[in-house]
């Protein structure tokens, strides 16, 4: 491969999937000896790597299907004006990154019109929650699966998917999550210090902090003065200060990444809207309790989720570590007693922290993620096409 010419087309829809794709280019760049031409849809992280995105991503950041739905028009659109830049461009390989409503809709079609372009998928779509016929589906479109989470190689593999390969997860090698777990560890509970972590979308935020503030005041109520820590992202920062605006007890609001990180140093646990920060705290060895409140139709279509839990360490652990409440069972008063079991030296916060190692054990790969699935992805092309390089 020394010295030739690589033109990747990569689709990132959400700030995550643009993280993930800035980190494995980064180390392809690292790997591969020749120039590297990018093409398709991506944020900063991937901008930094010299993509010039066909739109602002930020378009994609959709939700939920009622917001799915609201936005068809718009999404078909952006799918064909995707696949036919992608087409145009007659890349060498197509990255996918997450966004299955859109990256795999674009993959697809760009198949269909270039049937020998080798299309790596990373980050596995959630074939173990439900619509487990997607994985083998898939067969038609993608190559290789670069896996974010330990246990789905072998789900892909008894769902007949794409050959699938765990390549890490970037939160395992994130600087900030390393020096926060350095910072916790020993670290012993009783400083009064509960985090409030809602979600990132408005509508999560929305559904989940009247039960917080019930919770807040419960917490207070029981025990006296108590600090509580709410960080966001700057764009939410008008919202959350406006719902918690006539709170009894108003929390401190924080924003912004490095900020984020401190609190976690400090916090004794937390409460959080289910999804990938669930994950972040219990790498980053933060008790956690998660909450969660989906839309009317999503609860319509609850019976055809297959998984027993939503909560990501539970799945990697494979038992209840993490403590989950969903829709019409959250309560703050529920959220309250578990903030206390967990801030104090009780036998709940030991059987948490035991599972925690038991989850940062499963997650370590050899390599760091990025590079891995830059070898990975540089191997796919090989094998597709015999002597190109």
């Amino acid at each position: 491969m020394n010295g030739a010419p690589l033109k990747i087309a990569v689709i990132a829809g959400e700030v995550s999937g643009d993280l993930l794709g800035a980190d494995l280019i980064a180390a392809l760049k690292r790997i591969h000896d020749g120039p590297v031409e990018l093409v398709g849809v991506g944020g900063e992280g991937l901008q930094a790597e010299g993509l010039r995105s066909l739109f602002d991503f930020s378009e994609l950041s959709i939700m939920g299907i009622t917001q799915v739905l609201s936005r068809l028009p718009k999404l078909f659109g952006l799918i064909r004006r995707t696949t036919a830049e992608i087409i145009a461009a007659r890349p060498d390989i197509l990255l996918i990154i997450d966004s299955p409503d859109f990256t795999h809709r674009v993959a697809k079609r760009v198949r269909t019109a270039l049937p020998d372009l080798p299309v790596v998928d990373y980050v596995c779509p959630s074939v173990w929650a439900w619509k487990e016929y997607r994985a083998e589906r898939m067969l038609a479109y993608v190559d290789h699966v670069l896996a974010v989470l330990p246990f789905e190689p072998a789900t892909m593999q008894r769902l007949n998917g794409p050959t699938t390969t765990y390549v890490g997860h970037r939160l395992t090698a994130d600087p900030a999550l390393l020096e926060t777990r350095r910072l916790r560890a020993g670290r012993r509970p009783g400083n009064g210090t509960i985090l409030l972590l809602p979600g990132s979308r408005s509508s999560e935020i929305q559904k989940l902090l009247p039960h917080f503030e019930v919770a807040v005041s419960e917490l207070v109520a029981r025990n006296g003065p108590m600090r509580f820590i709410l960080p966001t992202m700057r764009h939410k920062e008008g919202l959350v200060r406006e719902l918690t605006a006539k709170w009894a007890i108003t929390p401190e609001i924080v924003v912004g990444a490095e900020a984020k990180w401190k609190a976690f140093v400090e916090a004794d646990a937390a409460m959080a809207a289910s999804g990938t920060v669930i994950l972040e705290l219990a790498l980053a060895d933060v008790p956690v309790v998660s909450a969660y409140k989906v839309d009317w139709i999503m609860r319509l279509l609850t019976s055809g989720i297959k998984t027993w839990t939503g909560a990501l360490p539970n799945l990697i652990a494979d038992y209840a570590v993490v403590p989950e409440y969903l829709n019409d069972v959250v309560r703050g008063a529920s959220l309250a007693r578990w903030m206390e079991r967990l801030s104090a030296d009780t036998y709940q916060l030991k059987a948490m922290k035991e599972g925690y190692e038991l989850i940062w054990q499963r997650m370590q790969t050899e390599k760091p993620p990025g590079e891995y699935a830059a070898e990975i992805l540089l191997d796919v092309l090989k094998n597709k096409k015999p002597g190109r390089f």
